[in-house]
């Protein structure tokens, strides 16, 4: 009986047990709940909504830092205008002041009639559009992400060829604005523009390129383009430097170009002049040329019976020449007028033929005749001409020993003088072939002197 009645106690002590054990465990899952809603309410307070009525499921919150609109642009009201229209849209002209820093001038080709110029092209404006309150007066600057928002002016370059913005390692373009609403607008740029040349004195010449910036939409009547400082407003770096030419100045215009449908635009102008470095062409043209002519000379003092050294000379001088002349115009464009170096190169080359008259009284070129019905060459010594007496002879010598002369028989065109001599029709003169040459070596080199005279005086 007592054992029954232990058994019975002992099982409602378990009973029991496990009764507040699932009440604790029930407790906590409400307070649980409960701390959960008190959550999810307290959010919902704060701004957050379900997104289905009921569900317990919530949004968040905005991440502001990824707003597509920064502090800047919320200060500089780009969203309250439309800045595809110029400042004070309707009203007078906006003036553009443009300055430009030239960095480098890289090439200049006369194959091409184009230069390439890299340079640092700013503008300068005010759009009242752009102004924000500032304590300190200080400016805010901007990259190109932020200039692609704004209204800037549309400047192109006229008669370029290429030109780029560069971008290495972003945009190279700056922005820079300014509590009253100036703004500074900068970019770096490379642009290769045509230049036509006047090579008439090359390479003697000196060469005037311009480039020309202008706005493309914009009339006088919307934008008044001009150079900020004047003259002062183009500025060079002073290593520029090139391998042909030397820079002798800059300078800048400002002029009205018209054109016909569009009508009337400002357009500025960077003028630089080039003088050509002449020392190259002195050691790669003029010298070898001045070479080969008084080669040619040389035949002169070689005796006239050496057929063999005296042709092969002026057929070398000529065939020289006529190297450095096509040399020459290979890296020249084709001109259709006459450039200095081609008068320089084409007389010497026709002076360093060698003496026509030593090679056409030659001796041992027996027969030559220059027209069969003036004149004819022999290469009869004076002996053997004895038998046509003393009329029609001139300057043969009274001994009748050998001479280097040569007797020419010159076809009479007179038939009343033809019947006064032995020979009917001819006159036979005797000429010195060996006082040509001792003449020539005077005439030739003093010809060449006096011919570089006038040409260094005319075109240096």
């Amino acid at each position: 009986m007592r054992t029954d009645t232990v058994f019975v106690l002992f099982y409602f002590c378990l009973i029991g047990a496990s009764g507040r054990s699932a009440h604790q465990r029930g407790n906590k899952l409400e307070t649980y709940k409960q701390s959960r809603s008190r959550r999810e309410t307290s959010r919902l307070d704060d701004g957050g909504t379900h997104s289905k009525p009921g569900s317990p499921i919530l949004k968040r919150s905005p991440d502001m830092t990824k707003s597509t609109m920064t502090k800047s642009e919320q200060l500089l009201r780009i969203d309250d205008h439309d800045f595809t229209m110029r400042p004070a849209f309707g009203g007078p002209p906006i003036p553009v002041g443009v300055d430009v820093q030239i960095e480098s001038l890289d090439t200049i080709s006369e194959v091409d009639m184009d230069f390439t110029m890299t340079l640092y092209l700013r503008h300068y404006w005010k759009d009242e559009r752009l102004s924000f309150p500032s304590t300190n007066n200080q400016s805010m600057t901007f990259d190109s992400r932020l200039a692609k928002k704004i209204w800037v002016p549309d400047m192109f370059f006229v008669h370029s060829k290429r030109s780029f913005i560069h971008d290495t390692t972003t945009d190279n373009v700056m922005l820079r604005v300014y509590p009253d609403g100036n703004v500074l607008y900068s970019m770096r740029v490379t642009v290769t523009a045509m230049c036509n040349m006047d090579l008439s004195r090359f390479p003697l010449d000196t060469q005037t390129c311009s480039l020309e910036i202008e706005s493309y939409a914009y009339t006088d009547d919307d934008l008044m383009l001009y150079w900020k400082k004047g003259n002062e407003s183009l500025n060079t770096d002073e290593r520029i430097s090139l391998s042909q030419f030397l820079i002798q100045k800059f300078h800048t215009t400002t002029k009205l170009a018209f054109y016909s449908s569009t009508g009337w635009y400002n357009r500025l102008y960077i003028h630089f002049t080039l003088r050509r470095h002449i020392f190259f062409f002195l050691l790669q043209t003029y010298f070898p040329a001045t070479l080969m002519v008084m080669l040619s000379w040389v035949s002169f003092w070689i005796d006239r019976r050496a057929v063999p050294a005296r042709v092969p000379l002026g057929i070398t001088t000529v065939l020289t020449m006529s190297t450095i002349i096509t040399g020459v115009n290979a890296s020249m464009p084709r001109v259709s007028y006459i450039k200095a170096v081609d008068i320089y190169l084409w007389l010497p080359c026709t002076c360093g033929i060698g003496n026509p008259e030593d090679m056409m009284c030659d001796p041992q070129i027996s027969g030559y005749t220059t027209d069969p019905q003036v004149t004819s060459y022999s290469s009869m010594d004076a002996n053997s001409t004895g038998n046509y007496g003393t009329t029609g002879n001139y300057g043969v010598p009274e001994n009748g020993g050998r001479q280097e002369r040569m007797l020419a028989q010159v076809v009479l065109g007179d038939p009343q003088l033809a019947g006064q001599v032995k020979r009917p029709g001819y006159v036979n003169i005797w000429i010195d072939t060996h006082a040509i040459d001792k003449y020539s070596r005077i005439v030739f080199p003093g010809s060449y002197v006096l011919f570089n005279v006038i040409y260094w005086s005319i075109y240096s």
